[in-house]
């Protein structure tokens, strides 16, 4: 049978659309199992183009991961204080964890973030870890402020000396006097256990320098500040209610 005009072009259609279709899937194929290494890493770098947070967000989930088993562990000791060296919440929805030096500039930057966020958050509790690194009037001040706190003046301690300025014999001694303390630390074996516990949970942390933060399951180095800091008291917010 002879083949009519509109038949050919119906044919020739057919195919085109066929051979489209054919085409386009084959296209697919090529990108998704030829090179699908070219074709991720342009994604991942026009998105990270697009959104350089990403990296940033990228390196803290590695992070979280890496010290949750160190969390998981140690809980309890991170998040327990040594008598009086808390503020906030007596039964906290959040805690917030800092180690600190009480010489280090940046943890004294710190304070007014931490202060903000305590009025902020009814349920959050911040703990307070000496990690004395810079120094001897640095460990002669932890001391102190641990002597303060097995006395219950933890609080007036912390504020005098910052208030007074680096950690030295004569600020240190002016500190001890608000908190009605001894001015020159003694040897309390309680107190050279928290020192050296504080330690070992800081390495075992990965802890760069002070201050280090614990806060649900994120650990953050250095002083990341008010904003870093609140979002995460939401996240460990949002977590404890889901286990809720």
């Amino acid at each position: 049978m002879a083949t009519t005009a509109t038949e050919t072009r119906g044919s020739s259609l057919g195919s085109a659309i066929l051979g489209g279709v054919v085409g386009a899937v084959l296209t697919a194929a090529v990108l998704l199992y030829a090179v699908p290494q070219y074709f991720s890493s342009r994604i991942v770098r026009q998105g990270m183009l697009a959104d350089p947070n990403i990296l940033a967000e990228a390196a803290d989930a590695l992070r979280d991961r890496q010290y949750a088993p160190t969390l998981a562990a140690n809980r309890a000791a991170i998040e327990t204080p040594f008598a009086s060296s808390w503020r906030g919440a007596a039964k906290p929805e959040v805690t917030l964890v800092e180690f600190y030096d009480y010489a280090c500039p940046y943890c004294k930057a710190s304070n007014p973030h931490v202060d903000q966020l305590l009025k902020e958050y009814p349920g959050l509790r911040v703990v307070y870890r000496e990690l004395p690194i810079l120094g001897a009037p640095s460990v002669d001040a932890a001391r102190l402020s641990l002597a303060a706190s097995k006395a219950g003046r933890f609080s007036q301690f912390h504020a005098a000396l910052y208030a007074a300025g680096r950690p030295a014999a004569d600020t240190n001694a002016a500190a001890a006097r608000v908190a009605n303390i001894p001015p020159v630390p003694t040897q309390d074996p309680a107190i050279e256990n928290e020192l050296k516990r504080n330690f070992q949970l800081a390495g075992q942390l990965g802890a760069t320098g002070t201050p280090l933060f614990v806060i649900g399951d994120r650990v953050m180095n250095g002083a990341v500040g008010y904003d870093a800091l609140k979002q995460a008291i939401e996240d460990a917010r949002r977590t404890a209610k889901q286990a809720s």
